[in-house]
C-alpha cells in the first residue's frame, strides 16, 4: 500500500422508505461531487414521526475518500 491521506466527513441521507435508502441517497449525491469514495460507516439512524406515522429514515455516515490536496 502507498502513503495516502483519506478525508473523512459525515453525510445524513433520508428516505421515506428505509434507512437503508437513506444511506444509498447520501452516498449516490456525495459521489456526484466526490471522487475516489472509500468507506462508509453508519453513525445514527433515526426517524421523523408525524402524528404516530414515520414520515421519514434518516442515516448519519462517516465517509472517507482519497485526499489530493
Amino acid at each position: 500500500m502507498t502513503d495516502s491521506v483519506y478525508k473523512v466527513i459525515e453525510l445524513v441521507g433520508s428516505s421515506s422508505e428505509s434507512w437503508e435508502k437513506a444511506a444509498q441517497n447520501a452516498i449516490a449525491l456525495a459521489s456526484e461531487s466526490l471522487r475516489d469514495l472509500r468507506i462508509a460507516e453508519v453513525v445514527q439512524m433515526d426517524m421523523h414521526i408525524h402524528e404516530g406515522k414515520i414520515k421519514y429514515y434518516r442515516t448519519k455516515l462517516k465517509v472517507s475518500f482519497k485526499y489530493e490536496g
